[in-house]
């Protein structure tokens, strides 16, 4: 029972943390308007919140191997907060909003991967699994919940409060993490960190985890994931927005673009979870590779449907967002229950580096550059382009995946 509470304060935690993540990707179009950006630029203020995480994602997991997590989690919590706070006083155009999310993705990073380890580390075999399910899920909740209140406060309190409102929930998050954990035996007495390049870049471990085939092919597979993903995110607002302007004046949508895409995230939220099932009775290579290609597939469609009809646009975007997020937990899972104990944290840092790093940095800036190159997003084939840029990784991976095992893996999953 004491496991749970703690799990249970832990997503809770999760999602608080994230309150600042989804807030740029609402008001990216007003924002657009505001500092004349291009989708080039507006792109690269998204993927700043990845060059920040990936510029410290593997300093924090590493020093989880070595000292208390809940005071990483702290110090990011802190740092998110700060960069909700300061967009909200000071951003005013590319470069400074930059700053800011990449100061975002700083504080996000020592609390996503961290909070992970606090709850495997208190959890164990199918248990963990499941659990690792639900927290890896919930950074959909967390996604949504950003939106949601992006979305509501947006239009009433204008830019600056909304950055401000949502830069509250990191906060929250920390005063919850403390009060519900207390460190395990091995955290009491935490080894003297040496702050050197061999611990801030962990080479000789990260080699370790890559002679590892199956961490390897869920780290890979991670990146290509996070890249549409991550980029899909970016630009659903915006996407879902120009959708609503090629319908006919007085057509009935029910929601705004944002609310929309919320709705979306939460109900995705399942789907993570039970996709992780799946792949515990199926085999998670089997999965992962049968998701990766529908995903794809659904996104060009979704695109090229644009201006159709409302309700079949949203009926799509449903349906993607369920595809993308049905391997997320999946793949998390296995490179948890795969990674060796000693090296655990450092794998956990390489694994979100390659996903939040490669992933989420290319994919919001390679979908803004396919809207430039394709003609702008003036049109449904324009969009179209740019999902099938984000979904390009994930159509190649099965060959990656074939490749690395020798084997189909749907004949020697795992």
């Amino acid at each position: 029972m004491q496991v749970k509470r703690v799990a249970v304060s832990l997503l809770l935690a999760h999602i608080l943390s994230l309150l600042g993540f989804s807030t740029y990707a609402v008001a990216l179009t007003q924002l657009q308007q505001e500092w004349s950006l291009s989708n080039s630029e507006a792109g690269w203020i998204a993927s700043g919140f990845f060059i920040g995480y990936v510029a410290t994602v593997s300093t924090w997991s590493s020093l989880t191997d070595v000292m208390d997590a809940r005071r990483i989690y702290t110090a990011g919590s802190l740092i998110a907060a700060s960069a909700g706070f300061g967009f909200a006083l000071g951003a005013e155009g590319f470069l400074s909003a930059l700053f800011f999310q990449v100061l975002l993705g700083m504080g996000i990073a020592a609390t996503y991967m961290p909070g992970l380890k606090i709850l495997s580390d208190r959890t164990r075999g199918r248990e963990q699994s499941r659990f690792v399910a639900f927290y890896t899920a919930f950074f959909g909740l967390g996604a949504a919940s950003s939106l949601l209140i992006a979305g509501q406060s947006l239009p009433r309190l204008g830019t600056h409060w909304t950055f401000f409102l949502c830069g509250l929930g990191p906060l929250m998050a920390a005063l919850l993490v403390l009060a519900s954990t207390r460190p395990l035996a091995h955290e009491r007495h935490p080894a003297e960190v040496a702050w050197s390049v061999r611990r801030l870049f962990p080479i000789h471990t990260w080699q370790a985890v890559l002679r590892d085939r199956q961490c390897l092919g869920y780290t890979v597979g991670y990146g290509v994931h996070c890249a549409e993903l991550f980029g899909s995110r970016a630009w659903s607002v915006a996407f879902l927005a120009f959708s609503v302007s090629l319908l006919p004046a007085g057509t009935l949508t029910v929601v705004s673009a944002a609310t929309a895409a919320a709705i979306v995230s939460v109900f995705s939220v399942p789907a993570s979870i039970l996709g992780n099932e799946v792949a515990l009775r199926i085999g998670r290579r089997a999965w992962i590779v049968m998701v990766m290609g529908l995903t794809s597939v659904v996104g060009v469609l979704m695109a090229l449907a644009a201006g159709v009809g409302w309700w079949l646009v949203f009926g799509l975007f449903l349906i993607y967002s369920m595809l993308i997020m049905a391997d997320s937990a999946t793949l998390t899972a296995g490179l948890v229950a795969s990674a060796q104990p000693e090296v655990k944290g450092a794998a956990m840092g390489l694994y979100s580096l390659i996903g939040f790093g490669v992933g989420g940095v290319i994919g919001p800036a390679v979908f803004g550059a396919a809207l430039d190159l394709s003609g702008g997003g003036a049109s449904a084939v324009d969009w179209a382009i740019g999902f099938a840029a984000l979904g390009a990784g994930c159509l190649l991976f099965p060959l990656f995946d074939y490749g690395l095992h020798r084997s189909s893996p749907f004949k020697a999953s795992s």
